[in-house]
């Protein structure tokens, strides 16, 4: 092995291992599961809906409409906007989604998250050339946006316990 080889692997080392030290962690990695075992879940069947309800398996939560918890999402909304300032050619589009959501004790009907709201926004390029290719980004989009308001969901409801 060259000296700057070593040297390399050895600086690489020394910084690996004094962000271990000090707390850092990549987000995502290595993360737990939900400590909810059970939730159930209410308001509109969406497809947002679908996701979470498969998420919330996937990671081990019984879902079922007897669960000590309910999550209540409401409606997704989606909005749209221009942010090119042209009218023809390649088009910078904004699309937005908010879902507002809360998650209620079923005992006693307190809330232990109150009505909170999810936004998240992505970006895309539309073109008049293509019209068949605008609605299949819309399309995208929207899954896009709906993983990510997922993936901010299950971040709030880490902090929750089954208990009170």
């Amino acid at each position: 092995m060259q000296r700057r080889e070593f040297l390399n692997l050895a600086m690489a080392a020394g910084a690996a291992m004094a962000l271990t030290g000090c707390g850092f962690r990549l987000r995502g990695f290595d993360t737990p599961g939900l400590a909810l075992e059970e939730l159930a879940l209410a308001g509109d069947d969406s497809e947002l809906a679908r996701l979470v309800e498969e998420r919330l398996v996937a990671v081990g939560t019984q879902v079922h409409d007897n669960a000590p918890l309910v999550l209540n999402l409401g409606p997704e909304t989606f909005r749209e906007r221009q942010l090119s300032v042209l009218d023809s050619g390649p088009q910078e589009r904004e699309m937005s989604l908010t879902v507002p959501f809360s998650v209620q004790r079923r005992s006693d009907g307190a809330y232990r998250l109150s009505e909170q709201r999810l936004e998240v926004s992505t970006r895309f390029t539309v073109s008049d050339d293509n019209l068949l290719a605008q609605d299949e980004l819309r399309e995208e989009a929207r899954q896009e946006l709906r993983q990510e308001a997922q993936r901010r969901l299950f971040e709030r409801l880490r902090s929750l316990t089954d208990g009170s």
